[in-house]
């Protein structure tokens, strides 16, 4: 990845309700860039919400689906979506504390 920062890691929170349910567990879901990876995922959580700790990160990556319209076929970007697991000791995210 060249010469992205923490703060373009991140692009998006995920609000679903199984996302919503995971939060009891302090699981926190993010759409990330395409191209970050476990560790970079994680400094920008700890870098973005100050008092935070990330034990772990599942990711998933997913393909772009195929979009027609009319005889023009194409396809959607992909995405990739991060799965952050906090400690124990570790602040909850505001973001989410609104919802």
């Amino acid at each position: 990845m060249a010469n992205v920062q923490y703060y373009d890691v991140i692009l998006k929170p995920v609000v679903t309700e199984k996302s919503m349910d995971g939060m009891a567990e302090k699981r926190y879901t993010f759409l990330v860039h395409p191209d970050a990876n476990k560790t970079e995922i994680k400094e920008a959580v700890e870098k973005m919400f100050p008092g935070t700790k990330v034990a772990k990160v599942n990711t998933m990556n997913y393909d772009g689906k195929t979009k027609r319209r009319g005889r023009t076929v194409g396809k959607t970007s992909k995405t990739k979506k991060a799965v952050v697991q906090l400690t124990e000791d570790s602040k909850e995210i505001e973001l989410f504390s609104g919802l």
